[in-house]
Order: structure tokens, then sequence, then C-alpha cells
């Protein structure tokens, strides 16, 4: 009984260390709110739709995160079955200031997007882990099929080459979702 708890215990913290997300492996819950307000749990949220989640995790990032949503939504945004989040990953002090970060964030985004924006206060470090994160302007691109699993990973600024990489996978996994 005492090695199943020391295993029970080890696997736990391996789970909340975050180990780096992989294509295949189903998203872990990641719990947030919506910027228009409310609670929102992922993969749940976009549980039936191919969704492109684009992780931000310093305020430099937001160009890199804003740049590949509207490349993907002027791909995708009228397809049904498809969808996006921007998720700002707020950490450290910072947490302190959420009034004033969403506060700001509402009068920069139209409120049609605010149900696509994603805010996660805390638990960043684990998160930092599972996307392999390393360049602060960075976007961290993750796309799941309808079922929640990972089908596709990208760090990095906009670029033409992932974003044929991102269409070939989303094209594909929206030939099996009947429209």
């Amino acid at each position: 009984m005492r090695v199943k708890g020391i295993l029970l215990l080890l696997g736990w913290s391996a789970l909340s260390l975050g180990a780096e997300l992989h294509s295949g492996d189903r998203l872990p819950l990641l719990k947030g709110e919506y910027l228009a307000g409310g609670e929102a749990i992922l993969p749940e949220a976009a549980s039936g739709r191919v969704a492109l989640l684009a992780l931000g995790f310093t305020y430099d990032s937001r160009f890199a995160v804003e740049d590949w949503v509207k490349r993907f939504r002027g791909a995708y945004g009228s397809d049904s079955r498809a969808t996006f989040y921007e998720i700002p990953m707020v950490g450290g002090m910072a947490k302190m200031g959420k009034w004033f970060i969403d506060s700001g964030m509402r009068r920069g985004t139209p409120k049609a997007d605010q149900q696509h924006v994603i805010t996660v206060y805390g638990g960043v470090g684990p998160w930092k882990s599972r996307v392999a994160y390393q360049d602060p302007k960075a976007a961290y691109l993750i796309l799941l099929d309808p079922a929640g699993v990972v089908r596709w990973r990208y760090n990095g600024k906009p670029d033409d080459t992932a974003f044929r990489s991102l269409s070939e996978n989303v094209d594909a996994l929206l030939s099996k979702v009947p429209k």
C-alpha cells in the first residue's frame, strides 16, 4: 500500500509540474474567465469544434497572439466548426492587478470578441512547461480536435510556413467534422 501511495503522489506531482504537451495528449484542464464574464473551462468550452488556443505569457506577447488570431479568423472565422481563444496567462505579482488588467483588455477588445478571450490568473508555471516556454514575445499555439486532443503546436511569431502547417492540420480536422 505504501508503494501505491508513493506512486500516486509522484504521478500527481508530475501532473502539477506540467509535463510538455505533445500531439495526441488530451489538453489538461485550463480554467479562466471569459473577458465578457463567466467561467471558462477548456477543453470543454471548445468541445465539438476544432479550436486554436493562442497563449501569451507577457504583455509583449499580445502582438504575436493577436496576429495569429487575426490570420486564423480570416481563414476560418466563418466556419462554425472552428473556434479560437486568446489566452493571456497572468502570474506572479501581476495577479494583484486583475481588475485593472481585465478593464484595459475589455476597453481594447470589441464586445463581439470578448467571448474569445480567456484570462487565466495563476497556475502559469505548469503551463510554461507544457508549451516549452522560452520567448516572452512569442505566442504559444495549441490546436485541439473536437474531442480536446492536441493535434498541433507551435511557439513563435506569425510566419507563413507555420501558418500553412496550421491550416493543413485545421483542414484535415474539419474534413472529419460534419457541417
